[in-house]
């Protein structure tokens, strides 16, 4: 059986490849260096939010820092947000989009040219080429994730490699049949431990969890034992690895670029769900609505609470 998600796993070196060779198109759309800007998604977007705002902010263009749509903080002030939406019909960023209407410049990534978000926006970048027919999400956050690194300066090249590499290894069966994941990063890979955490929860029902590296010893290692892995995305702090195989888990460690490494994590979870008979493109209790229409019961429950974030603060 063929599922999108596994040819959308495959396309993104491809994808990657061609997002960098848009930054010099859309290179004064982005923020400018100094500019406070809030970087804003929502699931898979969020996670890569979080890696796009560390890297900005650690590459001297200004504060940096990311939000869930629904938890936006409406008090503070940004000189730009910045909002990913591969639908571009995602309700609580529709719903933030209208409640920060000519308060402050946005500029959204969406999938598709024509769009709910990419129409309140200011400005709007579209990557169709990385839009995806299946619910869950891989290449368009990916490739969102290569445009901005490659306008902060990493030579990508050698990225796009490593990943097309990741994608011919053959997978670990070990790792196919743990029955538990921990992903752990540090500074811009923690955004993708928790986006490959999702992916294994999302695509195979499984137990997958995420924390910051040297968090993680301060409780979660708890549930480490034999049967389980701890995923690093690179190498582990002095004294760590160590302290994690005396757990009896199994540690994986990568040279790989960890964006790179990402891949391996997609095609793990991929593996995972084929393993259980489940279907990746059509998680359990998920549906992916066709584009334009929003779901009325999920976009007045956003709207109700976007109203109790924006009332009186609480004495």
């Amino acid at each position: 059986m063929s599922f999108y998600v596994a040819d959308e796993i495959a396309s993104q070196p491809d994808c990657w490849a061609r997002a960098v060779d848009l930054v010099a198109t859309v290179a004064d759309m982005l923020p400018r260096p100094g500019e406070r800007v809030a970087y804003v998604g929502c699931g898979t977007a969020w996670n890569i939010a979080q890696s796009i705002a560390w890297l900005r902010e650690d590459a001297g263009q200004g504060q940096s820092d990311s939000f869930v749509a629904s938890e936006f903080p409406a008090r503070r002030a940004f000189d730009r947000v910045v909002v990913l939406s591969r639908s571009g019909d995602t309700v609580d960023v529709v719903a933030l989009l209208h409640e920060l209407a000519d308060r402050v410049p946005t500029l959204a990534f969406v999938g598709a040219e024509d769009s709910t978000i990419g129409s309140l926006c200011d400005a709007h970048i579209a990557l169709p080429f990385a839009d995806e027919a299946g619910y869950t999400q891989t290449r368009f956050a990916t490739s969102v994730l290569a445009l901005h690194r490659a306008w902060l300066g990493h030579d990508m090249g050698p990225v796009i490699d490593q990943a097309r590499e990741a994608l011919r290894e053959k997978l670990d069966e070990r790792h196919v049949a743990a029955e538990q994941i921990t992903y752990l990063g540090t500074g811009w890979t923690i955004g993708l431990a928790e986006e490959a955490a999702l992916k294994f929860r999302e695509s195979s029902a499984s137990w997958a969890e995420a924390y910051p590296m040297l968090e993680y010893r301060r409780g979660p290692i708890t549930v480490a034992q034999q049967g389980r892995l701890v995923w690093v995305f690179g190498a582990a702090p002095e004294g760590l690895g160590e302290q994690i195989l005396d757990t009896g888990a199994t540690l994986v460690e990568s040279r790989r670029d960890p964006q790179a490494e990402l891949v391996v994590a997609q095609r793990l979870a991929l593996g995972r769900a084929m393993k259980l008979g489940l279907n990746p493109d059509s998680p359990r209790y998920l549906r992916k609505l066709p584009a334009g229409l929003v779901d009325p019961v999920l976009a007045a429950a956003v709207a109700a609470h976007r109203d109790r974030l924006a009332g009186p603060p609480r004495m």
